[in-house]
């Protein structure tokens, strides 16, 4: 069998760096883990270091840096702080890196792993949204596979027959539809919405996420995010691609072609499944549990996006047709008012209402014409956009 036996983590007390801890565990003789990243939660990283005999780490944060170092000072673990020293970590490419890390953060560090791995399963998708063109030129250069693994990209990744990017110079597509669950307030009134608390808009159905995408997920943020992820990472137009609401979750992606064909793909509502597959290269290991309920595939309730409820959606309008650095405009922006949100600065119908006044500004529509050239013109342009919302924010 064909495993990818050395494997590095970054971002691994996070909820996707924990679910390939978990995954590995179930077979952990087959794998050696060579380094595990985080930022601040140096107790997570300690348990993980001890558990899975790691030999490298990366802490950011300085405070939990030091801490981290002052308890394993008498170990043969070697503790960095910045993903500048990957030099001294890797000697040759190791088989698998998952890139995890939340936010515009995670570029930086997928940019500098990739010539040290063979493949790249990425999660980030603020990485492909605002620094594709980055990570192409670094993917092509170092001769770097990449595997995204969200569930939707996934499963067009995988139903394309594990295609690499650029898949619309050679495939026949027509269309692709991503799916929508509605997120926690798809059945509300807006009456029941202008009145609701953060607690119920953080109650997804289907899915066990973070505060921010959870929001994401309410205002259909996500899926806006989700289309430009596709558009970058296959290289298709925006025309080509679309959105269906579909409140289960069981179907992530739907691919017509034009020769009249359809392919559905469909898993259970676990990141387990997209996170497996990208370890276990070729299928060689069958995934051992599925909870999905097929006589609920006889009912799929797929419908369109009405725009009244979800507002958002009329920023697909207003997007660039090819990548610019505009797209780091809508992600920092939205971050922005999101955090505004959850710290009660703002209402929840002020977040898209914010949202689309700010990207419709002289000031920031100039970005469509730009594209970013190095890490330092997405960072830099992510600090401006969220001063200019929230001038306490940085």
């Amino acid at each position: 069998m064909i495993y990818q036996n050395k494997i590095a983590i970054i971002g691994s007390t996070g909820s996707i760096g924990k679910t390939v801890l978990k995954i590995i565990n179930q077979d952990k003789k087959k794998f050696k883990i060579v380094l595990l990243t985080a930022n601040s939660n140096y107790k997570e990283l300690i348990k993980q270091t001890k558990h899975f005999s790691v030999e490298n780490v990366i802490i950011k944060n300085k405070t939990a840096f030091k801490k981290f170092k002052k308890i394993n000072k008498n170990t043969k673990l070697k503790i960095f702080n910045n993903f500048d020293e990957l030099k001294k970590i890797f000697k040759k490419k190791i088989d698998y890196t998952m890139s995890s890390i939340i936010g515009i953060d995670g570029l930086d560090p997928t940019l500098k792993i990739i010539r040290f791995t063979k493949t790249i399963a990425i999660a980030n998708k603020e990485s492909i949204i605002c620094g594709w063109n980055l990570i192409d030129k670094e993917l092509r250069k170092f001769k770097t596979k990449i595997i995204p693994v969200d569930s939707e990209h996934f499963s067009i990744w995988y139903s394309l027959n594990n295609n690499n990017p650029n898949i619309n110079n050679n495939l026949n597509i027509d269309k692709i539809f991503l799916t929508a669950s509605g997120g926690p307030l798809l059945n509300k009134t807006n009456n029941e919405i202008k009145n609701i608390k953060i607690k119920d808009v953080l109650k997804h159905p289907n899915w066990r996420m973070g505060q921010k995408i959870t929001i994401d997920s309410s205002t259909m943020m996500n899926k806006i995010f989700e289309i430009i992820e596709a558009r970058n990472f296959f290289n298709l137009n925006l025309k080509n691609l679309d959105i269906l609401v579909h409140p289960k979750s069981y179907v992530h992606a739907i691919i017509k072609y034009k020769d009249g064909m359809i392919t559905i793909v469909a898993h259970d509502t676990t990141m387990e499944i997209p996170i497996f597959n990208s370890i276990y290269s070729n299928n060689l290991k069958s995934f051992k549990k599925t909870n999905i309920d097929l006589t609920k595939l006889n009912n799929l309730n797929f419908t369109k996006v009405n725009i009244n409820q979800f507002p958002s959606i009329k920023i697909l309008d207003i997007l660039p047709k090819k990548m610019s650095l505009f797209e780091t405009v809508l992600v920092s922006a939205n971050d922005e008012l999101v955090r505004m949100y959850l710290k009660k600065i703002i209402s929840y119908d002020d977040i898209v209402k914010k949202l689309i006044l700010l990207l419709k500004s002289k000031e920031f529509t100039k970005y469509k014409n730009k594209i970013p050239s190095n890490v330092s013109d997405v960072l830099n342009l992510n600090r401006y956009v969220r001063l200019k919302i929230n001038p306490k924010s940085v």
